[in-house]
């Protein structure tokens, strides 16, 4: 850990000099000015930031818009979808992007296409992060400098920036392989390998074409053949597991041990899975939590804040021996697990009910084979659960919410299934009369830019959540 760290210090130490990663609206710095700042570097922060946008956007706001988390003080404003912007957030995947914005410029002067196809697939996730939590955005003019006040694109062009994007890096790939190498240990993801970042790019293909399932440019068609390009087992999901000093999940783990609290597990996602909500007990409870002080699984109700006092177990909520929230535990960008789910959807709407029955099947084993279930246990919780094999939209909504515990996507689905969860309801308290469509942009932007920002309110829906 002590060397990861060295090498991370060093390299943040390298951006830090060149000038890079500043606010796309910093008028202080000129992004035009012929400065090369360490491309490998710019590879790392971006790599790794990337990961830790997914957190930030699920600790910031969608884990507790799908109840996988909930308040232990009553009445909180995000647990009670008061009005969120998340700011922090929307700065991190700017600044990440401003990085990569350079990396592909001056990847391309350079000839240095391993990092352009990197960086192109890594601004498509960013974008798409942007996009799904709060719609129009600036992007096309937003990184050149010459903008003080950049306009937005609408949510439809961010998309089809998306898909161009991802084209563009796959195109890439062949001729990448034949430019120099990337610094070792610079890509926090895949350290380089293009085979499996050509895996990614298919598969983050296959979700944003899968996001379009409302709207008459769905075509699942596309989504299956983009589909069988991508990963092939769980080995190859797209995460970060090396980090500064931790996982950022176990920092929260490790606070709310110390009493800065959070992490507290919702009573919709706890009954999901402990025989509550659903005659069967998942297997995957027991690796993601604790038992209580009665050798039970207790979630938070969500507006109404904590049973007991601290830390005491009265209830479940992250802790350092979790899959998700250990030290080193994978920080995942998109998964093999979501990949045969959003296999099984597709084949859904084409009618081929057998591939949705197989891609359901290995969906839900790759998940729990991955946090360490045995192999055993998930072949009779499918045969418990599922007693026919048949399987439904609804079963699928409800094995990808487990299967993507704490993932920012699952708000995705959760608008897209028009929050059609078993049992779910609005939080006691809540501060809309429906679930949130999307968060409102943050004060950086209506105070410095506010004759471009959308007039919309948190129940204003994005283009692709039509129904």
């Amino acid at each position: 850990m002590n060397s990861l760290l060295s090498t991370f210090l060093t390299v943040f130490a390298l951006l830090l000099f060149s000038g890079c990663g500043a606010d796309y609206l910093d008028i202080n710095e000129n992004p035009n000015v012929a400065t090369r700042p360490p491309l490998d570097g710019l590879l790392a922060n971006a790599s790794l930031g990337t990961a830790n946008n997914h957190q930030s956007i699920s600790n910031g706001h969608s884990s507790y818009f799908v109840q996988y988390l909930a308040s232990p003080n009553q009445g909180s404003s995000t647990d009670i979808y008061d009005e969120v912007t998340n700011g922090g957030a929307w700065n991190g995947i700017y600044g990440d992007m401003t990085d990569l914005y350079d990396l592909i410029r001056f990847g391309e002067e350079d000839g240095l296409l391993r990092h352009v196809a990197i960086a192109k697939i890594l601004m498509a996730v960013n974008l798409g992060l942007i996009v799904d939590n709060w719609g129009s955005a600036p992007y096309s003019n937003a990184f050149t400098g010459e903008e003080l006040r950049p306009t937005y694109d609408t949510a439809e062009e961010l998309y089809a920036s998306i898909f161009t994007l991802l084209e563009e890096a796959i195109a890439l790939m062949p001729a990448a392989a034949d430019t120099p190498e990337i610094g070792a240990g610079s890509d926090f993801v895949y350290n380089g390998n293009l085979d499996l970042w050509t895996k990614a790019a298919y598969s983050l293909r296959a979700r944003y074409l899968n996001h379009l399932s409302e709207t008459g440019a769905y075509d699942p068609t596309a989504v299956l053949s983009a589909a069988e390009n991508g990963f092939d087992s769980y080995e190859e999901d797209a995460a970060v597991t090396r980090f500064a000093i931790r996982n950022p999940w176990a920092q929260v783990a490790i606070s709310n041990a110390g009493l800065v609290l959070g992490g507290w597990l919702s009573e919709q996602f706890i009954d999901a899975v402990n025989g509550t909500t659903y005659a069967t007990v998942d297997p995957r409870l027991p690796l993601l939590t604790n038992e209580n002080e009665d050798g039970e699984y207790v979630g938070t109700p969500n507006g109404e804040g904590r049973a007991g006092t601290g830390t005491a177990t009265s209830e479940s909520y992250l802790v350092t021996e979790g899959y998700f929230s250990s030290e080193n535990a994978p920080l995942d960008i998109i998964t093999y697990a979501e990949l045969k789910f959003i296999e099984a959807e597709a084949a859904l709407a084409a009618s081929d009910q057998n591939r949705a029955n197989t891609a359901f099947r290995e969906g839900v084993t790759a998940s729990m084979l991955e946090i360490g279930v045995d192999s055993s246990a998930a072949v009779a919780y499918l045969n418990e659960a599922y007693d026919t094999d048949a399987v439904t939209l609804d079963d699928l909504f409800r094995e990808k919410y487990v299967a993507l515990f704490l993932s920012p996507e699952t708000w995705v689905d959760a608008r897209r299934y028009d929050y059609a969860y078993e049992d779910f309801e609005l939080p006691t308290g809540a501060a809309l009369n429906s679930f949130p469509l999307r968060v409102i942009y943050p004060d950086t932007e209506t105070n410095r830019n506010a004759e471009n920002v959308p007039d919309v309110t948190m129940l204003t829906p994005l283009f692709w959540d039509t129904e």
